[in-house]
């Protein structure tokens, strides 16, 4: 009689322990589709990551260029307009009967 209250015990024990391994095991495997899934949103963030590095690489580029084209045309348009400044002063200076002194 002992016996079978031991062998029953142990076969609850058994049965107790094969559903916790039931479990693990299910928890182990949803963990490892989720790492799964995980994995793959970062490798495609990482992706995304990368485009837009670039895209913000040619951006810079393309706005050092800008700036580049406008201080250029600056520069232009200030030495037209030295040019037109000085072409008046000597105008005025050599005829000043004839010409409307300009003020800046």
């Amino acid at each position: 009689m002992a016996q079978n209250i031991t062998d029953e015990i142990l076969r609850q024990r058994n049965e107790e322990l094969e559903i916790e391994l039931k479990k693990s095991l299910e928890r182990e495997e949803r963990t490892r589709r989720e790492l799964e899934k995980t994995t793959q949103r970062l490798y495609v963030v990482e992706e995304a990551e990368e485009r837009l590095c670039s895209q913000l690489g040619e951006l810079e580029a393309e706005a050092l260029d800008h700036v580049r084209l406008y201080r250029a045309q600056i520069r232009s348009l200030s030495e037209q307009l030295s040019q037109a400044q000085t072409l008046l002063q000597s105008i005025n200076s050599s005829s000043p009967n004839q010409f409307i002194k300009v003020g800046y």
